[in-house]
């Protein structure tokens, strides 16, 4: 188990993020193969972009929630995978020349850089399809309705109105002045609903009822809406050496953020209410929720 994050700070949530992390890290580099055979290019790509980096904040959010139900750590450890592999998959594609154009990720290059453009979009492709393939299999829950049921949720945050429609949204709205509540629902579609996914797979996994399944959805919306504030904070005020990726790039490409319309100070202002929001949800839960809670101040102080 991570160590205990309720008052131990930033430093104690990096710890527990790390623990969290080291756990998926090892399903992970199971659940993808060393490479091997003619397609051994691929799977080498699919390693490059998933392993060995990041916070594994999503798959933290999978555990942690699925701790408060007492699902078996591997299975839910499959399912903190299946998302970093499903967000590997985003990031490698939204890097392309075609998309973002972004030749740093997680300090390093690309996966477009590193090996080619067609390989970075087959890895991604495969990684979406192994994400799902993961959730279908027994080894992730005894239940097949269970299991339906992750592979549902996790469709509908990814697709045309999850992340993949966020996208489109970002795209077409750049150079474009969008209201405040255009720009919250851009970013809850684009980043927000895979974060929602993953605070919410842990009540999934453990068969909770109905409205606390919703108390971790709604946890997990507020954490997003308030990450991706950050995110864009990071993007205004950060360097490449803080977040290992190239910044302001959203200025230069004439982003629709909430920084942007409101300012340094407003955003930040709002990103702190959103992350109130999401702790108060999480009151009934009691003190096995302070790893959640701590992430929730985490992701708006965070400096990479």
């Amino acid at each position: 188990m991570p160590p205990s994050t309720a008052s131990a700070g930033p430093l104690g949530v990096l710890a527990a993020l790390a623990a969290r992390a080291e756990e998926v890290e090892r399903a992970i580099d199971t659940l993808l193969p060393l490479p091997e055979g003619p397609e051994a290019r691929l799977l080498e790509a699919m390693r490059y972009a998933t392993l060995g980096g990041g916070k594994r904040m999503r798959a933290f959010l999978v555990m942690e929630g699925a701790a408060l139900f007492a699902v078996n750590p591997t299975c839910a450890a499959r399912v903190g995978a299946a998302v970093e592999m499903l967000h590997a998959y985003s990031l490698v594609h939204d890097d392309l020349p075609a998309m973002d154009d972004d030749d740093l990720r997680r300090g390093r290059p690309s996966a477009h850089r590193a090996f080619d453009e067609a390989t970075a979009i087959l890895a991604g492709d495969a990684l979406q399809a192994q994400a799902f393939e993961i959730l279908a299999e027994p080894d992730t829950h005894s239940d097949p309705e269970v299991r339906c049921e992750l592979a549902l949720a996790l469709a509908a945050a990814a697709g045309a109105r999850g992340m993949v429609g966020g996208q489109m949204i970002d795209i077409a709205a750049e150079g474009q002045t969008l209201a405040g509540p255009e720009i919250a629902r851009l970013q809850a579609l684009k980043t927000g609903r895979l974060i929602q996914f993953s605070a919410e797979a842990g009540a999934i996994l453990g068969r909770a009822p109905h409205h606390q399944r919703q108390l971790l959805a709604a946890y997990g919306r507020d954490v997003g809406a308030a990450f991706q504030i950050a995110d864009d904070l990071l993007d205004a005020e950060g360097s490449a050496a803080e977040t290992g990726k190239a910044t302001g790039k959203d200025a230069a490409a004439g982003k629709a953020t909430l920084v942007a319309l409101l300012g340094l100070a407003a955003a930040r202002a709002r990103a702190e209410i959103l992350a109130d929001q999401a702790q108060a949800h999480l009151d009934m839960f009691g003190a096995r929720a302070d790893g959640l809670r701590a992430l929730a101040r985490f992701v708006v102080s965070r400096r990479s």
